[in-house]
């Protein structure tokens, strides 16, 4: 086949999983251009059209559809020989695509990522940060960084950080006529910041007393879905947020934000690690996870900091 072909066949791969040349070219670090060459290079030398192509959607022809069955299998062996070569480097190479909502990231980041730069510096890592779940195997990720008990049961979840705590919290400018509430009950009288969650839905703030677990629908003129807009909308006074208490750890000892109904705040589950449960995983994914394991290992041991534990 011609010199470019293993490219080619890959293009074609990605284009088929994503029905989309944009998506695809960006899952290849290539351009939308070039990936479309490629792949009419391809169908001009086979002489058969792979894709039915329209402005709003991508698909497969019945004879793309059989080549795609035939020709996947053969590259994810190229690609396993790749691999296993590269587990007898003295460092893995290749790049690590992660998956996770933007507050996980900043968690892992600095500890976890920036240290296995340095220790892996033939490895590229590629973080994307989204809101909404998806499937990391369809869309083309080695792994992603979940709460744990968002994680998929058929995926491999490794703990890190610990458990997270929200705090509800208002500026005490917000409290000088109006009284603070002592049950949740009474936040209905009160004006409260709301959170989207990454589903689209709008965040039920949840209360546990007792060992009794409750929730409620808060009242509020103001609906965020990033972490520094709330803090920030927060800090001036607008209404009463619940957040993360390690983002707000800084705000309630400087006395520019104050915490309420702290009795009732509910302990959630810490992020997790998580990567398709396979038999073979790449050497710089199997690098990653050591290195996560050791910093869950000295965490547990030596108290050392994670990032802020952000749940949007």
């Amino acid at each position: 086949m011609h010199k470019s072909g293993l490219v080619e066949l890959e293009a074609v791969l990605a284009v088929a999983r994503r029905e989309n040349f944009r998506a695809a070219a960006h899952d290849l670090d290539m351009s939308p251009s070039a990936l479309s060459n490629a792949i009419a290079g391809l169908e001009q030398r086979l002489d058969v059209r792979l894709f039915n192509r329209t402005t709003r959607s991508v698909s497969l022809t019945e004879a793309g559809a059989q080549f795609v069955e035939q020709i996947a299998p053969a590259l994810s062996r190229i690609h396993q020989a790749v691999e296993n070569i590269n587990t007898h480097r003295d460092t893995p190479s290749g790049t690590l695509r992660i998956n996770a909502y933007a507050g996980a990231a900043r968690q892992v980041f600095t500890p976890v990522v920036t240290e296995f730069m340095k220790r892996y510096p033939d490895m590229q890592v590629e973080i994307v940060t989204q809101t909404q779940f998806i499937d990391i195997v369809e869309d083309g990720f080695d792994g992603g960084l979940r709460h744990l008990d968002d994680v998929p049961r058929d995926m491999i979840a490794i703990p890190a950080g610990p458990a997270m705590e929200f705090a509800v919290v208002a500026a005490p400018a917000y409290f000088t006529n109006r009284p603070k509430p002592h049950t949740p009950d009474d936040l209905l009288q009160h004006d409260c910041i709301k959170s989207r969650l990454g589903s689209g839905a709008i965040y039920r703030w949840e209360f546990e007393h007792n060992g009794l677990a409750s929730s409620l629908e808060v009242p509020g003129k103001l609906v965020l879905d990033e972490i520094n807009l709330l803090l920030d909308a927060t800090r001036a006074g607008i209404g009463i947020a619940n957040l993360p208490l390690s983002a707000v750890q800084h705000d309630l000892a400087a006395g520019t934000l104050v915490r309420v109904l702290a009795d009732w705040a509910p302990v959630f589950s810490r992020l997790a690690f998580y990567y398709p449960s396979r038999k073979h995983v790449s050497a710089g994914l199997r690098a990653f996870i050591t290195l996560l394991r050791e910093f869950e290992t000295r965490r547990q041991h030596e108290d050392i900091p994670y990032g802020p534990v952000i749940p949007f």
